[in-house]
């Protein structure tokens, strides 16, 4: 490939059922100008094996099977190794619309003074799939725009970034949790230049054992606190746990009890539900994350 325009970026340990679902979905839009980039963090639950079986078929273009220190560790090293222009996280258990990715790649190919590209969002619990929230950060970076507040934050699940300018920002930080929340203020911070779609680039899932969901919030208070002198960062209305999904948009209280239920009757998530029904339940997802973007027409803004 002489040209790469775009390297998408995966990393994953131990959760085959949900990478199976995204992997298929992103190999069957991945174009002749992209790359598909896999970390595994020493799997022990078949996806090692299932990796390497696309990889030998050239379904994805480079994999790397080793251990990590954390997410943070895992992620810097799929970033470094890039070759596209510009780098699209996915992560295993989420959505993601890739009309609206391609929209956005091809946006900041030809405004190459943009570093970074957000958008808009979905959200979900797989445990109760029915309520599918929207959420948007927006506001919050009009008024960074209007100088109004040093930084924002936002998530990196609808983000886009340009390779060249990890040299202005700088990898994750490999000491926080809360990666993608610490690398937004931080980005911001650094006035980067960020454009705004106001689409919905992703579909945020909460899923059972996912790294957000086990994150506790004596880290995030404590974390909270850090970025709080370092970008001074005064927090905002919605809460800091969102942008780390580790309390994700469930919907009625009832809905609430069920699924603290589930998870107190039983402690796999593989005994939650089957894989047939989580083929379902994303097939619905990817539709909602389609019909949703198709309901309006969307922008830029920088």
């Amino acid at each position: 490939m002489l040209n790469c325009t775009l390297s998408y970026i995966v990393v994953t340990r131990n959760r085959l059922n949900y990478l199976q679902i995204t992997l298929t979905k992103l190999i069957d839009n991945i174009g002749t100008d992209e790359e598909i980039i896999v970390v595994n963090g020493n799997s022990n639950d078949g996806t090692t094996e299932y990796l390497n079986h696309l990889y030998q078929r050239n379904k994805i273009h480079q994999l790397v099977n080793e251990p990590d220190q954390n997410q943070a560790h895992g992620w810097n090293k799929a970033l470094l190794l890039s070759k596209g222009e510009i780098i699209k996280k996915i992560m295993d258990d989420d959505v993601f619309d890739y009309p609206s990715i391609q929209l956005c790649k091809n946006w900041m190919l030809n405004h190459p003074q943009i570093d970074i590209c957000i958008s808009n969002s979905l959200q979900a619990d797989v445990l109760a799939p029915a309520n599918i929230g929207q959420t948007s950060r927006l506001s919050y970076y009009k008024q960074w725009k209007n100088r109004a507040t040093k930084c924002f934050s936002f998530s990196d699940v609808y983000m886009l970034i340009r390779k060249d300018s990890l040299s202005l920002t700088g990898l994750y930080d490999t000491q926080f949790e809360m990666i993608d929340w610490e690398f937004s203020l931080r980005c911001s911070f650094l006035k980067v230049n960020i454009a705004y779609y106001t689409g919905c680039i992703s579909l945020t899932v909460q899923t059972p054992g996912n790294v957000s969901s086990k994150l506790a919030k004596k880290t995030a208070k404590h974390e909270a606190q850090i970025v709080k002198i370092k970008y001074g960062y005064p927090g905002d209305s919605i809460d800091i746990s969102l942008w780390s999904k580790f309390k994700i948009f469930i919907g009625t209280s009832l809905q609430k009890l069920q699924r603290h239920t589930l998870f107190t009757c039983q402690k796999s998530e593989h005994n939650l539900i089957t894989d047939t029904r989580l083929i379902v339940i994303y097939n619905e997802f990817y539709l909602h994350l389609q019909k949703a973007n198709q309901q309006a027409n969307h922008y830029f803004i920088c």
